[in-house]
């Protein structure tokens, strides 16, 4: 496989940081805010995240789907929503990587109608040179410089290699034997 881009140890302090960040931040919300997983990318993410935010929350998921393989199809669609109320709380979006923008743009826009104090921003990755949408990430894990596809933790290949631990800058040859093994297993 590729060359490790985070390890279980990277994402730990990663998360650790962030959980202290959106603690310090939202500690003195009026109502409790809710933490949202986008499907089925930030599971792994939200799991560990949470676990280091040290005031009550509540958490809910949402499943967009815009990708096909390695390539955003530039067209979102929601697939399931949440059950909270969100008007008047802070709503905290979890995602894997923000990339182009234009899930999280409509995402924002779609709590944005549920009236609630504000929408903040919450990614693993932030790919900022790769916008197509303007949206601001307010707690970023790592930043992306280089144009690579990444593997692992949540992220994925045709669904494939979310249940590795770690994070994988892939290669084409991670892709092509990625690519044999669905065409003799199937999808």
């Amino acid at each position: 496989m590729g060359k490790v881009l985070l390890t279980e140890k990277d994402i730990q302090k990663i998360c650790e940081r962030l959980g202290k960040e959106l603690t310090d931040d939202l500690k003195n919300e009026e109502r409790i805010p809710v933490f949202v997983g986008v499907l089925k990318g930030s599971v792994n993410f939200m799991a560990d995240l949470i676990k280091n935010v040290k005031i009550p929350i509540y958490t809910d998921y949402v499943q967009i789907s815009s990708y096909r393989g390695v390539n955003s199809t530039g067209n979102v669609q929601l697939l399931k929503d949440i059950s909270y109320d969100c008007e008047g709380r802070t709503v905290v979006i979890v995602e894997d990587i923000v990339d182009t923008g234009c899930s999280m743009s409509y995402l924002i826009s779609h709590f944005e109608t549920h009236k609630p104090k504000r929408v903040l921003v919450c990614a693993l990755f932030n790919k900022e040179f790769e916008r197509m949408k303007d949206v601001e990430v307010q707690y970023k894990g790592y930043e992306l410089k280089d144009n690579k596809f990444l593997i692992g933790y949540g992220l994925d290949y045709y669904e494939l290699q979310r249940n590795v631990p770690f994070v994988v800058a892939a290669d084409e040859e991670d892709i092509k034997q990625l690519d044999e093994w669905i065409s003799v297993h199937g999808m």
